[in-house]
């Protein structure tokens, strides 16, 4: 059993399906949940995945971040949106790991923490919450895991990607977190946005040419923003997740899902702050730009 003890703040398709792997390979996590607080306690969670379903009939639920025992290692899986709740809720001791989308939280969390308690992560998920307290997992669970201070892999990164490991879960250590950070842009901005603009699921998107391309086009302005930054991302990053999308089930991203639900997009992270940090390196990207718009758009137009 891990000595690790884990709290999850966010306990939604991304933090209740790595929280219930961590808690079913034996370790000790604390869960924080607001609407599902009552049914959590009382039923548990469930996880409906595609390398087999399971239940933990008990996890440790709490409904106010006060309460929450300390603990070694915070995970943050809340929305972007979110983020301004982040200085009642972060713990005064412990490391901070976030696998937010997007650009930004990070430093979010190290100007409440200070900057050496903060690790961030990259999730390559496609996981929804379709109920209370119940996720359903459709493909993929990869972590990326680096240091927000540093540079390098550290004994205290080793050992939270030695706990994912032993829960079954894919990890990679990562030297420099912005580049893990620009490469998941690369697929998050294209899908992320597009879905919602045109209404589109993963797999229609990849099927049509048009779209297809526009894809293409969208993740190759993403890895020349990065580098106009400073941030050596590869070429290959675009092959890469154009494959990666290929082989993935049909799939509704999660702002898609916000967005047809009601709920705030994730617009400033996810698209703002990197037209931000390319703008501010003098390059300009029409495209991301055009996404960031019109996304603006939808989101104040829509109905309530």
């Amino acid at each position: 059993m891990s000595p690790l003890r884990y709290a999850i703040l966010g306990t939604g398709a991304l933090g209740g399906f790595y929280g219930a792997r961590l808690q079913r390979a034996g370790c000790a996590v604390h869960f924080l949940l607001h609407r599902d607080y009552d049914h959590v306690r009382q039923h548990g969670l469930i996880c409906e995945s595609k390398d087999g379903d399971f239940t933990l009939p008990v996890v440790q639920a709490y409904r106010r971040a006060a309460d929450l025992p300390p603990c070694d290692v915070t995970i943050v899986a809340l929305k972007t949106t979110q983020n301004h709740l982040l200085p009642e809720l972060l713990p005064p001791t412990g490391l901070v790991l976030t696998l937010q989308n997007g650009l930004g939280n990070e430093a979010a969390i190290a100007r409440v923490t200070g900057p050496d308690r903060v690790l961030g992560g990259l999730a390559f998920l496609c996981s929804n919450k379709v109920g209370p307290g119940r996720i359903r997992h459709l493909d993929y669970g990869h972590l990326a895991l680096g240091e927000f201070e540093t540079t390098g892999i550290t004994d205290r990164l080793r050992a939270i990607a030695a706990d994912f490991e032993r829960a079954g879960i894919l990890v990679t250590l990562e030297e420099n977190l912005a580049v893990a950070r620009w490469r998941k842009l690369v697929w998050n901005i294209p899908y992320n946005g597009l879905s919602v603009i045109l209404n589109a699921q993963t797999d229609e998107l990849m099927r049509h040419p048009a779209t297809r391309q526009l894809c293409e086009e969208i993740m190759r302005e993403v890895v020349a923003a990065a580098r106009a930054t400073g941030v050596p991302l590869g070429e290959d990053a675009v092959a890469t997740m154009l494959a990666y999308t290929d082989r993935m089930t049909p799939y509704r991203t999660s702002m898609k899902i916000d967005y047809d639900e009601g709920r705030p997009l994730e617009i400033e992270a996810i698209f703002g702050e990197p037209l931000r940090a390319a703008a501010a390196a003098g390059y300009a990207a029409p495209l991301l730009a055009t996404l960031y718009r019109q996304l603006q758009f939808l989101e104040a137009h829509r109905p309530r």
